[in-house]
């Protein structure tokens, strides 16, 4: 099943089914679901019900906006440094082994067509996609060969990233700085992660390009780390890091990410109503890569 949270003609939040390629109508779940507080996606989520058999009595209603996919994480878990190739365009000493992990404002997520907004005229925002997995259940120390079977589906994320000495946490966590979905794809459409491959484009042209088979950490073992440290909870989404070919974006420019078996997202980027930085990193922490090196497609020369 691929699961979309939307806004209907009268803004109401809902959740829904898709086929792929497409979030212009969905089967509408939310009146079939269990009543509560959280969103539609949460509450669906929590229901641990037989979705197959809701689908069938579900109508079929536009979509007039997308939202994240899940608007109300209770937190997003970050893998830092988590490919080598990106731990060597940074010039970063260490990777995940050493910096654990780090959490984002769930404040800071947006849906697919939205757009990211730079607060600062006098800093750097670099992209970073990544590929993400959306909690299902309570989770609490699971060892690593069962951590899967925690994971809800998996989606498409961006950590929006502002270069500098201030902690990750905040660096990242600016309104509008994760964009993820539009879906969440579950695993059963999905094939063995270390068969997924991720590229990024801004403005058309291809930024990055790798392999999810070259994590550092698999999803198996973040999942059990993250869960030694924290419970884990229905909705929570951990991210697993980004690539090589980060790079800065600009007013205007567009974003595109895509995972194989999942639905592109793609956003905007706006400095619409930026100011001076208050803080003092610039200039500090990991270095970024100054010129971007085109990624050249597979089978091309």
């Amino acid at each position: 099943m691929r699961y979309l949270s939307f806004l209907d003609s009268t803004g109401r939040q809902r959740v829904g089914v898709v086929p792929a390629g497409s979030v212009t109508s969905a089967r509408d779940l939310t009146d079939l679901l269990p009543p509560g507080d959280a969103s539609p996606m949460r509450r669906l989520i929590n229901a641990q019900t037989d979705v197959a058999a809701l689908v069938a009595a579900a109508p079929e209603v536009d979509v007039a906006s997308v939202l994240p996919v899940v608007p109300d994480p209770g937190k997003i878990v970050a893998a830092p440094v988590n490919y080598r190739a990106h731990q060597a365009e940074m010039n970063e000493a260490s990777h995940i082994d050493s910096l654990g992990v780090f959490l984002k404002a769930p404040s800071s997520v947006i849906g697919h067509g939205d757009v990211v907004r730079l607060p600062y005229t006098d800093r750097r925002f670099d992209q970073e996609g990544e590929f993400a997995a959306v909690i299902g259940r309570r989770t609490r120390n699971v060892a690593e060969d069962e951590a899967l079977g925690a994971v809800f589906g998996y989606t498409t994320l961006l950590d929006m990233t502002m270069r500098g000495g201030e902690d990750r946490s905040v660096r990242k966590s600016f309104d509008t700085f994760t964009p993820v979905g539009p879906t969440v794809v579950t695993p059963d459409e999905v094939a063995p992660i270390d068969e997924l491959e991720l590229r990024l484009w801004v403005n058309d042209t291809l930024r990055q390009r790798a392999d999810l088979r070259d994590l550092i950490w698999g999803l198996p073992r973040l999942i059990a780390y993250v869960s030694s440290v924290m419970t884990l909870y229905p909705g929570d989404i951990v991210t697993t890091g980004t690539p090589e070919g980060v790079g800065e974006v600009y007013d205007g420019d567009r974003i595109d990410v895509e995972i194989s078996g999942l639905d592109r997202l793609a956003v905007g980027v706006s400095d619409a109503g930026a100011v001076s930085c208050p803080t003092r990193g610039a200039q500090r922490g990991p270095v970024p890569p100054r010129e971007l090196t085109p990624v050249v497609e597979r089978g091309t020369t």
